[in-house]
This record gives C-alpha cells, sequence and structure tokens, in this order.
C-alpha cells in the first residue's frame, strides 16, 4: 500500500482489499470501500461508482487511507476508525471504551418495536438496560415516535458515547440515565408498574471463553462481555428485579448467546414471568428471549 502507487480509487481498493484479506478480515472489500468513503465523506455505493468511473484520490487522502488501512490491519475494528457504527436506519458516534452494535441487536430491537407500537396508550414507556452506545434505546424512541425511552449504562466511558448519540438523535424523548443495573436508579424505580418493554443486550459471554475476533477480544470493553462463570449472572439480576416495573402483560426482550436460549428461558419461568420465548436472528441461530410480566 505504498503512496508511490497510482492514485487511482479502483487500484486503492484493490490494495487494502488484499492486505486486509491477508490479515484475515472477513469481508475485505467491504471494509476497503468504507475506509475510503470514510476519508472521501461519501457512501460505499459513491466509492464504487467513483471507482468504477476512473475517479482519483489526492495524495493527502491517500495517506490518510493508507494510515486507517494499517491500524485495520492490525485488526483495530472499522466502526472505530470512521468513528461510525451503522444500526437500523441511523449512524451511532462509536469508538474507543464502547461497545460496538452489532448487525443481530437489530433484529433483537424489532421485538421491543413492535410491542411499542401495537400499545395504544398515548405515549407508551420503554427500558434499555446496559444501553451502551444508546443503539436499543435510540431504536425504539426513532420508529415509535410517540414512546418515552428512559437507558441506563453504568461506564463512564460507554456513557460519553451515549450521551453524543441520545443528544444527536434521541429527539427530547429519551432519558440516559448513570447507574448500576443491579441497583436501579432513583429515577427508573419511578416506573414501577408502568413500562410497557424493557429490552437489553447485556454482557453474557462466560468469564472463562475467550472471543475469537481480535476486534471483541482486544477491542471490546470487557465490562460490556462477561458476565460469571455460565454468562449468565446479570441476566439472572434483571430477570429477578424488573418484572415489577413492566405493566401487566408487558414485555422483556433479552439478547443472549446462540446456546443460552433454553437457559435463560429457565431463569425467567423461575422467576415468575409467563410466556418465555426464543427468536433466532437472521443467521439462523438463536439470539433473542422474550417473556412477559
Amino acid at each position: 500500500m505504498s503512496s508511490e502507487h497510482s492514485l487511482l480509487i479502483h487500484e486503492t481498493l484493490l490494495s487494502l482489499s488484499n492486505a486486509f484479506e491477508t490479515a484475515g478480515i472477513p469481508d475485505p472489500q467491504t471494509d476497503a470501500e468504507l475506509i475510503v468513503g470514510s476519508v472521501l465523506g461519501e457512501s460505499r455505493g459513491r466509492v464504487q461508482s467513483l471507482a468504477i468511473m476512473g475517479g482519483t484520490l489526492e495524495p493527502a487522502q491517500r495517506e490518510r487511507i493508507e494510515s486507517l488501512a494499517s491500524e485495520r490491519a492490525q485488526r483495530v475494528p472499522l466502526q472505530h476508525l470512521t468513528g461510525k457504527a451503522p444500526f437500523r436506519h441511523f449512524e451511532l458516534d462509536v469508538g474507543p471504551g464502547v461497545f460496538v452494535p452489532r448487525p443481530e441487536t437489530e433484529t433483537v430491537v424489532q421485538f421491543a418495536i413492535d410491542e411499542l407500537q401495537a400499545d395504544m396508550a398515548p405515549e407508551p414507556l420503554a427500558l434499555d438496560l446496559c444501553t451502551g452506545s444508546g443503539a436499543i434505546a435510540l431504536a425504539m424512541a426513532s420508529e415509535v415516535q410517540r414512546s418515552r425511552v428512559w437507558a441506563v449504562e453504568k461506564d463512564d466511558h460507554a456513557r460519553a458515547w451515549a450521551e453524543r448519540n441520545v443528544a444527536r438523535l434521541g429527539d427530547g424523548r429519551v432519558t440516559l440515565l448513570a447507574g448500576d443495573v443491579t441497583s436501579p436508579p432513583a429515577e427508573i424505580q419511578q416506573l414501577k408498574g408502568r413500562l410497557s418493554v424493557i429490552a437489553t443486550n447485556p454482557p453474557y459471554v462466560p468469564s472463562g471463553a475467550i472471543p475469537r475476533d481480535p476486534e471483541v477480544r482486544d477491542h471490546d470493553p470487557q465490562l460490556a462481555l462477561y458476565s460469571g462463570e455460565d454468562g449468565l449472572s446479570l441476566i439472572r439480576v434483571i430477570s429477578r428485579t424488573y418484572r415489577e416495573y413492566l405493566r401487566p402483560g408487558g414485555l422483556i426482550v433479552i439478547e443472549h448467546a446462540e446456546m443460552q436460549g433454553s437457559a435463560v428461558r429457565d431463569i425467567l419461568a423461575a422467576d415468575g414471568w409467563n410466556s418465555a420465548a426464543t427468536h433466532r436472528d437472521l443467521t439462523f441461530r438463536d439470539r433473542a428471549t422474550t417473556a412477559r410480566a
């Protein structure tokens, strides 16, 4: 990826893609196009068009692209390099210190959105526990515009990213709180019996399990990953603590690992939840369990 190479965009994309493939990056062409797009301020589709039309790069642009590409080849998350993570129909600000939202969570939050849309209350209320970047809370608020959403995050670094996203995308209907979900903040305690939906993507990796992907293992905050020997410690706390916060028949939506569905259903049933059911994501892996208060 020497700067002496041609400044043609299509040659730059080929060089980056080859380097990323060698580094073991799963979708090297996509990452190459997104890095070039971030430097040019263009969409991925526009980058593809410019490449076909023989578009070129200024030397400073090529230098910046090569710098970002070098970091990506070392498996720094793409989203940390671009500062953006797509989620549903918007882009979140992300970076070091916050869990990068995954595409599978987009399917998880759909259960919460469907429940809010079906609620006939003038202003259905929702809660996002372990909000991280604010992805789930902002999706609920933006797609059900008569809803009010509260979001709780313990970690100061993650919450700083959530504050940026809520300020930009929350439309005044998302309240972000500092707090530990094991001890609900006072503002949340006032919502007992009133919530329509609780949604959460909590940490669920067993403490002895080491994630395979370097982007996760080396860059996602440990607080957002690990939760006891079986990965279910925080889910147990949420199950026994938050049923009384939902209105009768209200829905909880919990993201988890593909092998944890049965255990999560057992936890919920033991704590008095009703109609626990596990649902698959777009890759046909068990990804979320829902239940009713």
